[in-house]
């Protein structure tokens, strides 16, 4: 998810769903340690409730970690278990942890000092690691730490031969796996991901699991959000001018701060996707991002091609 959630995209995010838990992009333990936590943990209040994913395997480092996600704000840390990018394996954090789950027992353990809920993301297995009793094993491992949350990607990762591009599609899907974990561990927090998109989808899940992660979908059809809240929190529906048109004035805000335009308006992109007038609105945007259309004129044209109030 890195560059789709950072904290410009999850506050378009937020406003398309006020009850869903966000979730910040990895960042790196040692990247907090050796840099300024202030800088990559900074968010606007309006995303939260939100959750730091943290990537890392030196517990100590990862419960320094967990003491700034407290400091600023945040409801809950992950730990992330999942990703199989050959620059995470050289750090050996990520799905390669699957192979140790007495150090990532060790990270919980250190971490929950900090006083936040602390939950791991994982994939079913790794490489050849990949049998349910392989999984029952990590698990147990770390719930006995702590650890009472675990979100599952129902796909196991190879580490050698498959880019993560790849290994989120590739390795077929086994959700079933993921409901026969909350059966046989019926006291942990089971929540799945992996290929959910539209309410069905969550509503099929949530017949077997406690909860559900969508991803890339969020971020490619995010305007499907809207039916998953009205549905599962019964909530009225956002107009998708009033959207747009508050996420205008948050990039004209960011701006004066200094930040291009174009970190925010990359995140509206998505919102026109299957709509009439997407292809205009796209072109606008990237006008608007090289300072060639003003955020007025977006305004406008948003006006034009999105429900109004």
């Amino acid at each position: 998810m890195m560059g789709y959630t950072d904290r410009h995209g999850r506050y378009v995010l937020r406003r398309l769903f006020p009850d869903a838990l966000l979730y910040t992009e990895m960042i790196t333990a040692r990247a907090l340690y050796h840099g300024a936590p202030e800088t990559l943990l900074e968010h606007h209040p309006a995303e939260r409730p939100l959750a730091l994913q943290l990537g890392g395997a030196e517990p100590e480092l990862m419960a320094r970690g967990a003491g700034y996600a407290r400091q600023f704000g945040y409801c809950e840390v992950n730990i992330n278990v999942g990703c199989p990018s050959d620059r995470v394996q050289a750090g050996r954090f990520g799905a390669c942890l699957m192979r140790e789950p007495e150090r990532v027992a060790d990270c919980v353990e250190a971490m929950r000092e900090a006083g936040l809920p602390v939950t791991v993301k994982t994939r079913l297995g790794v490489d050849e690691l990949d049998r349910y009793e392989d999984l029952l094993r990590f698990v147990d491992t770390v719930a006995a730490a702590g650890c009472r949350t675990f979100i599952i990607h129902a796909r196991k990762a190879w580490l050698n031969g498959l880019d993560p591009k790849k290994n989120r599609s590739i390795p077929p899907l086994d959700h079933a796996r993921v409901w026969r974990l909350k059966r046989d561990r019926p006291e942990l927090q089971i929540v799945v991901n992996g290929g959910l998109r539209g309410v069905a989808d969550c509503l099929a899940q949530l017949a077997h699991v406690d909860g559900v992660m969508i991803g890339r979908a969020a971020c490619e059809a995010p305007t499907e959000l809207i039916d998953i809240a009205r549905v599962l929190f019964g909530r009225p529906p956002p107009a998708l001018y009033d959207v747009v048109a508050d996420a205008l004035d948050y990039a004209a805000a960011e701006q004066r701060r200094g930040v291009p335009l174009r970190r925010v308006l990359r995140h509206l992109a998505a919102l026109g996707r299957g709509r009439p007038g997407a292809r205009r609105w796209r072109q606008a945007l990237d006008q608007a991002a090289v300072g060639r259309q003003s955020l007025a004129a977006l305004r406008s044209l948003a006006a034009e091609l999105f429900p109004a109030a």
